[in-house]
Formats: C-alpha cells, structure tokens, sequence
C-alpha cells in the first residue's frame, strides 16, 4: 500500500500517558459466560453473536465497521502530523464514525520504535474503541508485517518473499509466517497484510521482490505455507493473514507498479489467479484487492472478481479489504463514478466489505450513508459486509482478549527465532556459477577481500518495508550481520579479511589475495519508487567487477537485489551467488554459504534475463513461429536453476497409472541420488508437456514439488501427486468464455532428463 506522505516514516507516536496506564494490565470487554446478551456470550455461537450484535447496531455504527484509518488520523492534530495520539482524533474516527479497523502504514510507529511501546499504543487504542463505543466493540488492528515484524526495530527480519521462493520450501515459509505472527501479537496486532501470492513475471515491476516467484503453483504453495503459518501460530493473540493482491496485480502494462493490464481471460484464469485459490483455500480468512485495473475494470469494482471467482467459484467466506485509498480513486483516478458515494456503491455492490480509507473516517461513513439514501447500495449488503467483520473479530477472541501485556512484548519479539531467520536466509542462497570449485571457500585461504558497497550495508541488505515504507529511514540502522560482518565472523582463525574502500583499492589488495568476494546490487525501495526501466547493474558496479576480473585472481560476486539484474560487464566471475534481500541475518546466511557451512540448495523462482529488453521473461513463454532466441525462452539462467557443493543424479520417473480419468489426481514416483560426498537438500521438480493441445500451452509447466535431503552416496524414492487443478487449462476460442478443464489425450511428465507418459481419458 503506497503512503502518500514522507512524513508517514518513522513518524512520533507518543501514547496518552492516562489511557497507557489503563491498559497496563491485560483487560476484557464486557464479555462474559452464560451473559443474557447473546453477543456478549462468550459461549453463545458465533452465528448468534454476530446477528445479535448486527439487531443491536445502527446503520452508522454498521458503516462504520467497514472502514479503516490510518493510525496517523488520530495522533497529533488528526491530520498528518505525527505526534502523540489524540484524544480529540480517536473521538471522531472511533466514537463519532466508528471505524471498525486501524492500520499502522508503513513507517507508522510509536515515538520510542521497541515491541513494548508498540503494544502500549495499540492497547490504547482499543481500549478508546471499547470503551467509547455505544456497544464496545474492539477493532481490528492491521500490519504489513511482510518479512518478520519488519517495521519494530530490533525484531528480526526475515528475507523478503522472493528470497523465501528460493528456498522451494513450504516448511521454512510457514515456519517464518508462524515466527511473524508471534511477533505481531505480542505488540497487540491481529491483522498481517501478507502474504502476496502475486506473480514475479516483469523484472521491471517495483514489488517483484514482493512475490514468491514465477510460476503460478511455486508461489501458491508457498503463500498457502505462509497462510498456515500465520493462522496457526501460538501467540499473545490469534492472527489473520491476507492473501493480496487479488486478483492478476503483477501484470501492469508498461511495468510500473499500479498501471492498468489488459491480459486475456484464458491467461488470466489459467495463470495469474491460480496462487491466490491455493492461498484462499489454505484457510486465509482475509483477501486484499487489487489496486489496478484488468482489462479495463478496477478490481475495486470488479464483481466478477470479487463476487463471482473469490465467493461463489472459490467458496471465500471471510473479508475483504482494499487497498490504500482505491476506493476513492474509482472516483478521482478511475474516474467511474461522478462522486464519492456512487464510488463507494460500485466497490461494495462488487463485493468489497472494508475500505482501507486512511484518511476520512467523516467523508465514508456520510458517502456510503448517502449511497444508502439513494438507493444506490442496499442496507442487507451493508448487513453482509459488516456481518463478516464482526464474525472475524469474534473468531480472534477480541471481544473476550483485546489487549496483550505489553511489559512481555520485548522478551517476545526482539532477536527472536534469530536461527530461523539465518537458516531461511542460508536456504535461499542460489548458487549460479562455481567455475573451478571456488566455493566453498578454502580453509587454506591467507587473505580474502571484501569489496562493493552492498557489502557492509544492513539496511539496502533488509530492502523496502524495513522500519520505513521506503525501507529503513535516514538516520536509523537496523540490528543485523552484513555481509562482510558474516565473512568477518565465519572465516577461519590465521584468515585475514581486509575491506577494500575504493575501487583502485580492492583491485590493489587483489593483488596477493586468495579471493575477492564483490557485493553489489540494488538500493531499497517500495512499490512505484522501486520500479526500474533497466534492471541492470549500475554502471560503476560494472566496472569495478570488470576491474577486479582483469586482476586476475578469483572473485565471486554476490548479489543483493530483490530481482535478477542483467550483469554487463559484471558477468562471467568465477562465483556467482544471488542472495535476494536476506534481512538482517543474511550476512550470516551468505558466509554460511560461502564457507561451506551449508551446502547451497536454493533455486531461482524466477528466470534471470541475458540482456535489458528482455521483460517480461518467464519459463512459461508460449510458442510462436519466430525461431530466434530473443523469440523464444532464452534465459541467462532458467527458472530452477541452482547449484550445489555436491552432485545429484536424477533416476526413473513412473505414474501410478498409465491411463487416468479427466479430474483425477496424478500419482508419480521420481527416484533420486547424491552422487557426490556431502549431504544435501535436493528440490525435485515434475514438469508437465503436451504433444499437442486445443490451445497454447508453455512448452512445460511446474505441477509438482518437494525438497528431500539426501546423504552423501544415498538413493531415495519419493512420491508426488499432481492435482488435475494444476493440468487444467481454459478451453475455446479467442473469448477464452469456457470454464477450466483437463483435456483429454497425452501427458509427459519429466523430473531431470527422465519422463513417463501418461494418458488422459
């Protein structure tokens, strides 16, 4: 969610010192067992609670459930000030209007940024709500927590989603949703925007490192890992994370971040919404909309969207919420609706239930209030919308435990779960190139240099949505290991590691050096600021890779950036090993890499161009008739690549059975070997091809994957099943009007150089 003011960073928020005091002990709303007011029952089900409380509630007070403001409104002098909150603010937007949700934006923070000053400010918050709400009732409280609790200082940072694709590994991502949400809780938070289950297919698109990855099951899989974690995690307070940004955002047209897309109903059906079902039907109990628009409609107010597909194909029975401001710009940037209150008719007759509107609490509640009086939207769909709203509030146990103890969020949240940070970070590492066995670096090494900009600093390292929406703010640094901290720590004892300043200097120092390990990349940003026409590396990075490459001793480049950067003249080092944006235990997770303490298994989630030009890139580019390689998928390095420290042979793929029925799931066995002499995790992926088809089809397609860990000399077995979703493509003509079906005829799967043939009947 774009902040639309710089001042938003970091900004002051100092807690009222009477109503911090109120809620130092942990405290309830007045709900109790076996109370005569069914909605204040805490053994009452739910159902019941919720259409007690709705009979109870005025029409304002229903509205007012489906807003959300930005915490700044009511701090300072409610405008956009900063400062402490304020009493006056909170009076309007959760007494006068009745908000029913608050978020902290990016850079949204209390005056001292730790966990206990952030539990406090969202204590009293709720607190005003319960209190000076008619019936006392709690909000939700909402965070992009994206990679780790990434806007409290000294929480830990957890790589970004692109770094966590790398990993191809479900358990690590659910592990970091579950460590995120402890996190979140304890400061009092019940509500993480995250994960996004958006696709990285345009290297020039400000939130690719935003995504999983590529390919529509890989990112999938991992944000329904993410789901999982969030949802099930065991903290202060239960949850709820968000699938976003729903549905097809990262198709904008020129690759700038929220410009409109125009993409066919059969690429949207078959590739672009897929990860979110899989997210979806892990259990997610909130959806955040698209900020843009697909072929010509916003997805704000897209009934097809948000009615049609989520609700009625998908079974979606929670919330769902807009992005920043989107409401309002179906009137002022979309320019669909005259005013504000037909622009809130066309988004919730669409099916949207809260409107992340930051600003006006006032000028919601009167829109949609004059959108009812004119008959534009229909008090049961107000009724439906605020109904669900309050279900989730009652799900998360707010009207019984709406406040945490703050005196226990330092202990709970700072340098927590640091070795799962570094494990996850380590994991993502991909290997690209090894010539001549540079790495792992020797024991024997006399003297290693460390060059590059990138290589001592912990906040480009920790990327955008790091403290600050832009990432970490000026003057503030984040609590980590660099990389050359790590290589610092990690290299052996009678190993001198020198820190070269200049470029001149690194090529000196070079000179009687073992190795030069070079680390270059990308500056932290968000969303349109991040966007970059040329995704490649920078011209002076360029040159001093040239630079050290022409001194003639061994250099291994690392690459800390949120997406593949066409190298230049930086290409061809003897190492390459793109390390993502890492957080704030990357520099350990790189050395851990470098030296051999783990044996690299990441793999790219996306393809790495050759050349600037080349976007968008990705595996599943379509066939066409033009033969030339700038035509077709010509990747510098192909979706999947990676490395090892040890070699891996892929054996005999078999199906269960020869011939399946069109819907069936798709059992495979793939039988694998490390044939080197150290341990490793191998990720084994099954492709899917088709002889010939109705329709285009990529010339293979992911349908399954695992991770499995294999000892050095050992040979394993392992069991896939591909789902018939995953085999499924929109059947026609150019209309692309025909529901998803596997067609009938023959299959390949592959897994390494081995395939097996199977029919579809």
């Amino acid at each position: 969610m774009p902040m639309k003011s710089p001042r938003t960073r970091f900004r002051a928020l100092v807690t009222l010192a009477t109503a911090a005091a109120c809620v130092a002990a942990v405290g309830a709303v007045p709900a109790t067992a076996g109370s005569s007011v069914a909605y204040t029952d805490a053994r009452a089900p739910i159902d019941l609670r919720v259409k007690d409380l709705l009979k109870r509630m005025t029409l304002e007070e229903k509205i007012g459930q489906m807003d959300q403001i930005a915490v700044a409104r009511v701090q300072g002098d409610c405008e956009w000030s900063g400062g402490a909150l304020n009493e006056t603010c909170m009076k309007s937007v959760l007494g006068d209007y009745a908000a029913g949700s608050i978020l902290s934006g990016g850079g949204m923070g209390p005056a001292v940024n730790t966990p206990a000053e952030w539990a406090k400010m969202v204590n009293t918050v709720q607190k005003y709500a319960v209190d000076n709400s008619r019936l006392h009732i709690p909000v939700l409280y909402g965070v992009d927590a994206v990679h780790g609790h990434n806007n409290v200082l000294g929480a830990t940072v957890f790589p970004h989603q692109i770094g966590l694709g790398a990993t191809w590994d479900p358990a690590t991502v659910q592990a970091a949703g579950a460590s995120t949400a402890r996190s979140v809780a304890a400061t009092g938070i019940d509500w993480n925007f995250a994960p996004v289950a958006d696709l990285a297919r345009d290297q020039r698109w400000g939130r690719y490192y935003e995504t999983f990855g590529e390919d529509p099951l890989l990112a999938g899989t991992l944000a329904a890992a993410s789901v999982t974690g969030i949802d099930t995690a065991n903290g202060a307070k239960h949850v709820v994370a968000t699938v976003k940004h729903f549905g097809g955002y990262s198709e904008p047209a020129n690759g700038h971040d929220r410009v409109p897309a125009d993409v066919s109903m059969r690429y949207l059906q078959d590739t672009l919404l897929p990860s979110y079902k899989q997210a979806v039907q892990a259990g997610a109990k909130t959806v955040m909309v698209n900020s843009g628009a697909i072929n010509g409609v916003p997805a704000t107010s897209s009934k097809y969207l948000l009615t049609k597909v989520l609700r009625d194909q998908w079974g979606f029975k929670g919330v769902t919420v807009s992005d920043w401001e989107d409401v309002r710009a179906l009137q002022t940037k979309y320019k669909l609706a005259a005013d504000y209150p037909e622009a809130i008719a066309l988004a919730v007759n669409a099916g949207l239930d809260m409107a992340m509107e930051p600003y006006f609490a006032k000028e919601w509640s009167t829109g949609l209030k004059t959108a009812v009086d004119r008959g534009l939207v229909s008090v049961k769909r107000i009724d439906e919308s605020a109904g669900r709203i309050l279900r989730m509030k009652f799900e998360l146990g707010l009207f019984e435990h709406p406040y945490v103890d703050a005196a226990k969020a330092d202990a709970a949240v700072l340098g927590a779960d640091k070795d799962l940070a570094r494990k996850a970070a380590a994991e993502s590492q991909v290997l690209l190139r090894n010539d001549g066995g540079v790495l792992p670096i020797s024991p024997t090494a006399k003297k290693i240099v460390v060059a590059g900009s990138y290589a001592d600093d912990i906040n480009d390292q920790a990327g955008g949505w790091t403290i600050g929406w832009q990432g970490v703010p000026e003057g503030v640094t984040l609590p980590g290991t660099t990389v050359l901290a790590g290589i610092k720590e990690a290299a052996p004892a009678g190993t001198e590691v020198v820190r070269a300043t200049t470029a001149a200097d690194a090529v000196a120092q070079a000179a009687d050096a073992d190795l030069t390990v070079v680390v270059v990349g990308e500056k932290a940003a968000a969303e349109g600021a991040a966007d970059s026409p040329r995704p490649e590396l920078s011209a002076d990075q360029q040159a001093l890779v040239k630079a050290l490459k022409a001194a003639g001793k061994p250099v291994v480049t690392v690459v800390i950036a949120g997406r593949p950067l066409a190298l230049g003249d930086a290409d061809g080092t003897q190492g390459l090993l793109m390390s993502w944006l890492p957080g704030s235990e990357g520099g350990h997770g790189i050395a851990d890499v470098l030296f051999g303490a783990v044996n690299p298994s990441g793999r790219l989630p996306v393809s790495w161009p050759k050349h600037i030009g080349n976007e968008p890139l990705y595996y599943q580019q379509l066939p066409g008739t033009n033969g030339g390689p700038e035509s077709s998928y010509d990747a510098a390095y192909p979706f999947g690549a990676g490395l090892s420290y040890t070699t891996y042979a892929f054996g005999a793929i078999t199906a269960d059975k020869a011939v399946v029925r069109a819907g069936d799931p798709v059992g495979v066995k793939v039988t694998v070997s490390n044939t080197g002499a150290k341990a490793g995790d191998l990720v084994v992926p099954v492709y899917v091809s088709r002889p010939t088809s109705d329709v285009l089809t990529p010339a293979t397609r992911l349908v399954a994957f695992t991770k499995v860990h294999l000892a050095a000399g050992e040979t394993r077995t392992v069991r896939l099943q591909v789902s018939p979703g995953t085999l499924a493509v929109t059947p026609g003509d150019l209309d692309g009007a025909g529901a998803q079906k596997v067609e009938r005829g023959a299959y390949t799967f592959s897994a390494g150089d081995k395939s097996a043939a199977v029919t579809v009947r």
